[in-house]
């Protein structure tokens, strides 16, 4: 999963970022891995795979991971290229969703862009970017497809889409909003790779006075989580200084300053709880002595197109799983004795996998 962090200048965006990667590195003493100054790599929790690997006195555990790109140069004009414009927008057009830092707290210390701290304002701001960059994308394939539909007849219907995506966004409605006709349109969508049509998460940044309450009593926040219902975006509240103090602390210390502050869990386990549930995402786990892991599929994958995750040899050879849920083994203590109750299954090709599965796949190629 690939997520890509945007805002406004001083709204806390690069803060958030150096801490989440840190701290999600730190965590789980996974090397912070820099493809370059802005990207890194941050295991997700998962204390069922540690589990597993202690169950299994596993050689290696190995978790699922996020790749984090702190998008950098947005501001007003970005689609024109001011500021880092199209670099901005190519580093965005790779990422699976979008990570909307926006402002909901006051400080006379640090400047806001804009003059004052106005949270919907900054996300039409953006919003206004990436709807500009979008229509150029849709203009220019307009002028090649447009030419094709008059002697091709498969190209109408590319054109008739792009046509209608155009006029939304001039309405200033984003790619998000369109329910595609059919899967033919659905394909479609995912080749334009349009900026409006991605996942969109907001981390409203607030002062540590309004984390205790999950920025309950904070006026934007509530604004924010409004905007972010009538498109289908996710939310969560998040104090980046906070964040950047968690970052430098050992797991221990970790939990006893969430305690101290009255929170159950981090910015970094509430993005990443936010990310999985939005993009409709669960984890289905294999161990053995080898290794324990977590693999990352959509939800509603089939049992084959699971196995495909390992290896395409396994969808390719698909038999059998077999199957037994996490808790179900953990109550048994072994899979032995998980199978001598019956809780392990033998499940076919239409077997829809669920999260915390633990499957061994059986396949020949």
């Amino acid at each position: 999963m690939k997520l890509g962090i945007v805002g406004l200048p001083n709204v806390g965006k690069s803060t958030l970022f150096n801490s989440l990667t840190k701290a999600g590195a730190a965590a789980e003493n996974f090397p912070f891995c820099t493809i370059d100054p802005n990207v890194g790599v941050v295991t997700v929790p998962d204390e069922r795979v540690d589990t597993l690997g202690k169950m299994y006195a596993s050689k290696k555990v190995t978790h699922a991971t996020i790749e984090f790109v702190d998008i950098a140069g947005l501001v007003k004009g970005a689609s024109k290229g001011e500021g880092l414009g199209n670099q901005f927008l190519a580093n965005i057009r790779e990422t699976d969703a979008i990570v909307h830092v926006v402002r909901c707290f006051e400080d006379p210390n640090v400047v806001h862009v804009d003059g004052s701290v106005d949270p919907l304002r900054d996300i039409e701001t953006i919003n206004l970017e990436l709807i500009f960059a979008d229509i150029e994308v849709i203009d220019r394939r307009l002028a090649k497809v447009s030419k094709q539909a008059r002697v091709q007849k498969e190209y109408q219907k590319e054109e008739n889409l792009l046509l209608t995506l155009k006029g939304m966004l001039e309405e200033g409605k984003t790619v998000k909003t369109y329910e595609p006709a059919d899967e033919d349109e659905e394909k479609l969508l995912k080749e334009f790779s349009l900026l409006t049509g991605k996942p969109v998460i907001y981390a409203a940044n607030v002062s540590e006075d309004d984390l205790a309450d999950d920025g309950a009593s904070n006026a934007g926040v509530e604004k924010v989580r409004e905007f972010a219902k009538s498109e289908g975006s996710g939310v969560f509240v998040v104090c980046a200084n906070i964040e950047q103090e968690i970052s430098e602390l050992d797991e221990e210390d970790k939990a006893l300053f969430l305690e101290d502050l009255g929170l159950k869990e981090s910015g970094l386990d509430k993005l990443i709880r936010a990310s999985y549930s939005l993009l409709g995402l669960i984890s289905f786990l294999t161990c053995g002595e080898d290794e324990s892991r977590a693999w990352t599929i959509k939800k509603g994958t089939k049992a084959p197109q699971a196995a495909g995750k390992i290896h395409t040899d396994f969808e390719r050879g698909f038999i059998k799983a077999e199957v037994v849920a996490y808790d179900k083994l953990m109550e048994c203590g072994s899979m032995t004795a998980a199978k001598e109750k019956g809780l392990v299954g033998m499940e076919g090709k239409e077997y829809v996998v669920k999260d915390g599965d633990i499957i061994l796949f059986r396949f020949n190629v």
